[in-house]
């Protein structure tokens, strides 16, 4: 069942929220904090969910933390049937949301696997970052590309799978490809091997890809004794390599004996609003991987929230779960029994989650928990470093151009065009000597007759323009855009001298504010200012030059890509887009623009529901822009 609480004035948000707050149910469900413009702030899951809200009002750790309440003004709910609905459910609405103060990837990059075309007679294993194509088999993620393709040379040397693409073996010589030659790949293009022993490979694969290492281990010996005993010690000596080589490679992977089985450690440090997961996938007493994933923490929750919330975030996207997961003590207490058997749901089989006490499992889980601690403290190390960077590079930008402040805020405009056509420009802002990709805007030049310089002209007033226009409107209002509304502290333009003198009467108001305005010229790079006739020319070392090319850089970026999207789409359009109407049925009539193209005046007026004037305008039309 799913409601919206019941909103009441605005004139009184605490009672509002209250009100929200009393419809909640005792009841297991997800909750939504959204914003005044219903935007989802966070999910959350509960037990009961007018508990579990009552508490994040109630506790002054959660209520301080970041604001997140100052901005809620609307409580919604879904009540499930059972708490592991809920978990669900949160994970659901968490992707389609990604709500600002829950747990997330700090990065969006996409982890390798290994994927298998078990939808092929002869499938192929291949490196891959999608793993949405039905009929493949996916493991992973893996933690680093480097390790995939480790993991696909030792299968190639112990398995002899194919490496061509596509979904028939071979090429087009008809004869082996050097794979074979060089004992890779068994040549099912030329029938050295059928279908069916092909598979038996695959299958191997699989099981080694899913962590049964001891049977691989024990097949390839069966297969060397058996060749030995038979007395063909070519094949033998073979298959004593492949031992030899899985063996290596599980030995020096090897953390402990294979009576601790096939688990996933997972644990947690947080600190603020930064924290760190650390997963360590044991199969059969090997470790098949470590992965580290640094995570956004606004809401600064405590590390037994953020293990659990990324916990259910993992195995969401994870291809496969694991009958056993450690987690810290707390987490496996609390909620163990619910997220066992959400994860046992997608699983289609039991699922222990439980936290280790002792004995090599405990091992594994405080080896993990010194991982997430180095990681995390070696993250904020790094990042204080960038940010005094960073600082130190806004000083000297502010010395060298006889700033009065530091110019915290940088907004640097682009004009990209191809000739006279699809002029666009870009905005792109700097905050903190950082890029703000929420801030950045694109403009279409509306008039395309005119050069770059009236070009530069025309959007920076709309830049001014949009600032006055938005200072008049109030942040809560649907139309607000707070970039316009924001006054830079330096305004750069791409471009020489012209460039900045075409801006300087349009951002007057700016100017007569104390924003700084300047040009950067590519030829030798040199920074333009206003009233002075030489430019500057600044080392090519120096932070504050580097800042600014990489400003300049992005907005450049920016403006291409802008202009390519738009030239690619008018490239793909039809002529018959450009009519002024009646496209279907001259479409139906003919069939194809082709056809169309090729009408005669009379055959156009033998159209049905197409007037005769209208067929004689069109064919004018047609004939003037070919």
């Amino acid at each position: 069942m799913t409601q919206a609480a019941t909103d009441l004035p605005e004139s009184d948000r605490s009672e509002r929220i209250a009100a929200q707050r009393r419809a909640l149910p005792d009841a297991p469900g997800v909750y939504l904090f959204r914003d005044s413009r219903r935007r989802v702030l966070y999910v959350g899951k509960a037990k009961s969910v007018k508990k579990r809200v009552a508490s994040h009002f109630s506790s002054p750790s959660t209520k301080g933390a970041h604001g997140l309440l100052d901005e809620v003004e609307h409580i919604d709910f879904i009540a499930t049937q059972t708490e592991a609905e809920a978990l669900l459910a949160e994970q659901n609405f968490i992707r389609q949301y990604r709500p600002r103060y829950n747990v997330r990837l700090r990065d969006d990059k996409s982890y390798p696997y290994i994927a298998i075309s078990l939808d092929e007679e002869f499938p192929r294993v291949y490196f891959t970052r999608e793993k949405h194509r039905r009929g493949r088999a996916y493991f992973g993620p893996f933690s680093n590309a480097k390790r995939v393709r480790e993991t696909l040379d030792l299968l190639g040397k112990v398995f002899q799978y194919r490496t061509c693409d596509g979904a028939e073996p071979g090429r087009a010589s008809g004869s082996p490809c050097l794979d074979y030659f060089i004992k890779r790949c068994q040549a099912p293009c030329v029938g050295y091997i059928d279908a069916a022993g092909y598979r038996e490979s695959i299958d191997k694969i699989v099981a080694f890809l899913s962590g049964r290492y001891r049977q691989i281990e024990r097949d390839l010996e069966e297969e060397m004794h058996r060749a030995a005993d038979a007395q063909e010690f070519e094949q033998a000596a073979m298959y004593r390599n492949r031992l030899k080589a899985v063996r290596s490679l599980l030995e020096r992977q090897r953390i402990s004996n294979s009576s601790v089985g096939t688990l996933d450690a997972i644990a947690v440090a947080a600190e603020g609003t930064d924290a760190n997961a650390q997963v360590f996938q044991v199969r059969d007493g090997v470790l098949a991987d470590r992965q580290s994933f640094y995570l956004d923490n606004q809401a600064g929750r405590d590390e037994r929230e953020v293990a659990e919330e990324f916990v259910l975030q993992y195995y969401a996207t994870s291809p496969a779960i694991p009958p056993h997961v450690i987690v810290e003590r707390d987490v496996a207490a609390l909620n163990g029994e619910a997220i066992a058997e959400a994860l046992g749901d997608r699983r289609g089989a039991p699922v222990e989650i439980r936290h280790a006490e002792r004995g090599d499992k405990r091992r594994i889980f405080e080896l993990a928990e010194r991982n997430a601690r180095l990681a995390l403290d070696q993250d904020r190390l790094r990042s204080e470093r960038r940010r005094v960077q960073r600082i130190e590079a806004l000083e000297l930008l502010q010395a060298v151009l006889g700033m009065e402040t530091i110019p915290m805020r940088i907004e640097c405009f682009d004009i990209s065009n191809l000739g006279e056509t699809h002029t666009v420009a870009s905005m792109v802002v700097f905050e903190g000597a950082a890029p703000k990709k929420s801030d950045y805007r694109r403009f279409g030049i509306r008039d395309t007759q005119q050069d770059d310089f009236a070009a530069m002209g025309e959007v920076l007033s709309r830049r001014m323009a949009q600032y006055v226009a938005q200072r008049e409107r109030s942040p809560h209002e649907r139309d607000y855009d707070a970039s316009f509304a924001a006054a830079p502290g330096l305004i750069v333009i791409d471009g020489g001298k012209g460039q900045l003198s075409s801006g300087l009467e349009a951002l007057g108001p700016f100017r007569d504010m104390g924003v700084t305005v300047v040009s950067l010229a590519k030829r030798i790079e040199e920074v333009f200012l206003p009233g002075r006739r030489d430019p500057l020319v600044l080392p090519h070392d120096s932070p504050a030059l580097q800042l600014l090319q990489r400003v300049r850089d992005e907005a450049h970026r920016f403006a291409i890509e802008f202009h390519r999207g738009r030239r690619d789409r008018a490239m793909t359009r039809s002529v018959l887009d450009e009519l002024p109407a009646r496209k279907r049925l001259l479409l139906q009539h003919f069939g194809t623009p082709e056809r169309f193209l090729q009408a005669s005046r009379e055959e156009l007026e033998a159209v049905s529901g197409v007037p005769g004037k209208v067929a004689r305008d069109i064919y004018e039309y047609v004939h003037k822009i070919r």
